[in-house]
C-alpha cells in the first residue's frame, strides 16, 4: 500500500455503500486521497471516483506554518473563567482594515463590548472565578512561574469553588493558597513568604487557607526539597560555582542523614550557603543571606551548624 492509500470501509468520505472488498477479484479496497478515488488495491478496478477532500484548501510543510494558517480558535484553557470558549470584542475602535470607526459604530461598539462583558459574567460565581483567575495569573508572572504551574492553580480554585469553601474565606487568600499548592504539586519551589509578597494578604492566611485546601480536596503534597531553593538564592547572592556546588553536597548529605525532618527547606536552603561560604572563604554575612532569602539570622546560625555537624560525621 503506498502513501496517501488506506482501507476504505463503507463509511468512508465518497465510499458510501462501498464495499470492503472487490467484486472482481475479492482484493481489498483502499481509498485513494491523492486522486480522490476509491479502488481496488489489487486489479485496479475504479468503485468510487470524484471523492470530497475534507481537509484544508491549504499546504504547509512543517508544524510552524500549519499553526500560522490554521483557522481554528485557540484550545480550551482552564487560565479563564469561561474556558477561554466566548468571544472577546477587541478594545480598538478599528475595522477589519485598520480603519477608525465613526462616532455612532464606535458608540455602538462601545454598547456591544459592555453587554458582551455582563453576559460573559452573569452571576456572581463567573466574577468570582474571573477576578480569582485574574489574580493567579498576575502572582504568577510576578513570580515567574510558568503556564503548567499558572493552569494546576486554576484547577485548584475551581476544585475549591465547586466544593464550597469559599464562603467565610477571602478570595485572595483562597486564590494565594491554590497558586502556593500548584507549585510545590509542579516542583517550583516558592515559599510561602513570597507568595505573600505579591499577594493582597498576610502569610498568616494563606498558610490557613492552604491547610484548609489541603484537608478539604484531599491533595497529595509532595514535601519541598531544600535542593530547590539553592539556584535562586545563590543567583541572588552572587555566590561562586564552587560555594553553590558545596551547598548541595550539604543539603545532600543532610537529607541522606535525616536531618532535614522537621525543619523548614528554605531555612536548611539559606543556611547550607552560609555554610558552604564559610567553608569555601567566601565573604558571606549572615545578615546578607537572610535578606536575600527571607530567613532570620537565628535559624541560620542554629541550621547551619547543625548542616556541619553532619558533614564532620557528629
Amino acid at each position: 500500500m503506498t502513501d496517501g492509500q488506506s482501507v476504505a470501509g463503507p463509511g468512508d468520505a465518497g465510499g458510501r455503500g462501498v464495499p470492503e472488498q472487490c467484486q472482481e477479484c475479492g482484493g481489498d479496497i483502499v481509498s485513494d486521497d491523492h486522486n480522490g478515488e476509491v479502488r481496488c488495491a489489487d486489479c485496479g478496478l475504479v468503485v468510487s471516483e470524484e471523492a470530497v477532500d475534507p481537509g484544508p484548501e491549504w499546504r504547509a510543510f512543517d508544524a510552524a506554518e500549519r499553526d500560522e494558517k490554521s483557522r481554528v480558535g485557540s484550545p480550551t484553557t482552564p487560565l479563564k473563567h469561561d474556558r477561554g470558549l466566548s468571544t472577546t470584542i477587541g478594545w480598538r475602535d478599528q475595522d477589519a482594515y485598520g480603519r477608525s470607526l465613526g462616532a455612532r459604530k464606535r458608540a455602538k461598539v462601545s454598547r456591544l463590548r459592555t453587554w458582551d462583558e455582563r453576559y460573559r459574567t452573569r452571576d456572581s460565581t463567573d466574577r468570582n472565578l474571573k477576578f480569582a483567575l485574574g489574580e493567579i495569573d498576575r502572582m504568577a508572572s510576578a513570580l515567574g512561574l510558568a503556564k503548567p504551574v499558572r493552569e494546576t492553580a486554576s484547577v485548584i480554585y475551581r476544585q475549591a469553588l465547586d466544593a464550597g469553601l469559599l464562603p467565610g474565606r477571602s478570595i485572595e487568600g483562597m486564590a494565594s493558597a491554590a497558586l502556593y499548592a500548584a507549585a510545590r504539586i509542579e516542583g517550583v519551589a516558592r515559599s510561602v513568604d513570597e507568595v505573600a509578597g505579591v499577594s493582597r494578604v498576610e502569610s498568616l492566611e494563606i498558610e490557613r487557607a492552604y491547610r484548609y485546601q489541603v484537608r478539604e480536596l484531599d491533595m497529595e503534597i509532595p514535601p519541598t526539597n531544600p535542593l530547590e531553593y539553592l539556584g535562586r538564592f545563590a543567583s541572588r547572592l552572587e555566590c561562586s560555582d564552587e560555594t553553590e556546588r558545596r551547598a548541595r553536597e550539604l543539603v545532600e548529605e543532610a537529607i541522606e542523614a535525616g536531618a532535614h525532618s522537621g525543619k523548614h527547606p528554605v531555612g536548611i536552603a539559606a543556611s547550607a550557603l552560609y555554610a558552604a561560604g564559610q567553608l569555601t572563604d567566601e565573604d558571606l554575612v549572615q545578615r546578607e543571606v537572610s535578606e536575600a532569602t527571607d530567613v532570620s539570622t537565628v535559624t541560620i546560625r542554629n541550621r547551619y551548624r547543625e548542616l556541619l555537624a553532619v558533614a564532620d560525621g557528629d
